[in-house]
């Protein structure tokens, strides 16, 4: 089974809104996310399903991807289609133009959302249980 860091609750939280009808499936992304962009390359020891064992590293991560929650749900996208579908655009005197190929993967919701470094930079996230960018080779 996926890993899945925060619950609709959680989002609600952290957001104080109520969360969107298809939290779970957005939360599931975010998870998806950090793990492939951010979390591989932290150390943090883990159970056996790959969950932090320390709840206070557990917290910041579900803090961060209810972060890139939100994020999105600023943006008004959670997968890039918003960056999808012009390569240049004028109306006018106004002319947009965007270099190199017009695809998802340049658009804003495939960003990781500021709050998330934040969070994962607490104080509270001290060396011994966690660390940021931590790469290493056997």
């Amino acid at each position: 089974m996926a890993r899945i860091y925060a619950t609709a609750d959680d989002l609600e939280d952290y957001t104080g809104q109520a969360p969107p009808e298809d939290a779970d499936q957005l939360l599931a992304r975010a998870t998806r996310m950090l793990e492939a962009e951010v979390l591989r390359l932290c150390w943090y020891d883990v159970d056996t399903d790959g969950m932090p064992i320390n709840t206070v590293v557990l917290e910041a991560i579900q803090r961060a991807v209810c972060a890139q929650v939100q994020w999105w749900g600023e943006l008004g996208d959670s997968i890039g289609a918003a960056g999808v579908g012009w390569g240049s655009v004028g109306i006018g005197s106004v002319s947009l133009s965007r270099s190199g190929s017009a695809s998802g993967a340049a658009s804003a919701a495939r960003e990781i959302a500021p709050q998330v470094g934040d969070e994962l930079q607490s104080p509270d996230l001290t060396p011994d249980i966690f660390q940021l960018g931590a790469v290493c080779s056997w």
